[in-house]
């Protein structure tokens, strides 16, 4: 039997989600906690990893037991409240696979840019300088669409296409900024490194036409500026 568990989690208190020796990690709190609820060792599959003080809304995770367990949300939030909070717990078919069946997926990336408060040190991006949002909407658009984007990902990868359905700015109150990318999916550092160079453009430091260049010709390695991890969260996952 296969359930899907639909959860969030505060990622400045973990190691990122993927299970590490002696380290903190979402995925070894939630099969710890599984593996006493059900008295069975449980493992977990997630829509993705997250790495170090990235957070999630909707973060998606199956697993496997003959076992049927009463009123198992609340007995998760039980071990896992208040860094990991447990929103939904439902059967699937067994051909379901968390990661596998991802159709598409939205990120945010949280930006203050108004005074530094302390109180939002590990939720939000605080840049130091006055950015120019509608100069960053502007060059967003050309990360529009279906592109090689591997000089926006950190690390070595066979698979670097994907496609990027929306990129929209969304002001708050106080000055903050909401920025959301939904796409089929996201490698590793790709919307950190996103957000990076487009903050690169609000500085005026690099141009719209900089960030056309590195899609269009791959061969063009420019070093830019990786957003920090505490701005960004994994907000929403769709499936087939």
């Amino acid at each position: 039997m296969r359930k899907i568990i639909i959860f969030s989690y505060d990622g400045s208190k973990f190691y990122g989600l993927q299970r590490q020796k002696n380290l903190r990690s979402v995925q070894k709190e939630m099969e710890d906690a599984l593996s006493k609820i059900y008295n069975e060792d449980i493992v977990i599959k997630a829509s993705g990893r997250t790495d170090t003080g990235v957070h999630a809304f909707n973060q998606v995770a199956h697993f496997d037991s003959n076992k049927e367990i009463k009123d198992l949300k609340n007995k998760l939030n039980e071990y896992l409240l208040p860094d990991i909070v447990v929103k939904k717990v439902k059967n699937v078919s067994n051909d379901f696979h968390a990661r596998k069946s991802v159709i598409k997926k939205e990120y945010i990336y949280k930006i203050n840019f108004g005074p530094f408060k302390s109180s939002l040190n590990d939720y939000y991006y605080q840049p130091r300088n006055k950015l120019d949002i509608n100069l960053m909407k502007d060059a967003s658009k050309v990360f529009l669409g279906t592109h090689d984007f591997r000089n926006f990902i950190s690390g070595e990868n066979d698979k670097t296409v994907t496609t990027i359905y929306s990129i929209t700015f969304n002001k708050k109150m106080d000055r903050r900024l909401e920025i959301s990318f939904i796409g089929t999916g996201f490698y590793r550092y790709m919307v950190r490194n996103l957000v990076g160079a487009l903050i690169e453009v609000g500085k005026y430091k690099i141009s719209k036409e900089t960030l056309k260049n590195m899609l269009d010709t791959i061969e063009n390695k420019k070093s830019l500026p990786t957003a920090p991890p505490e701005g960004l969260y994994l907000s929403k996952v769709w499936y087939k």
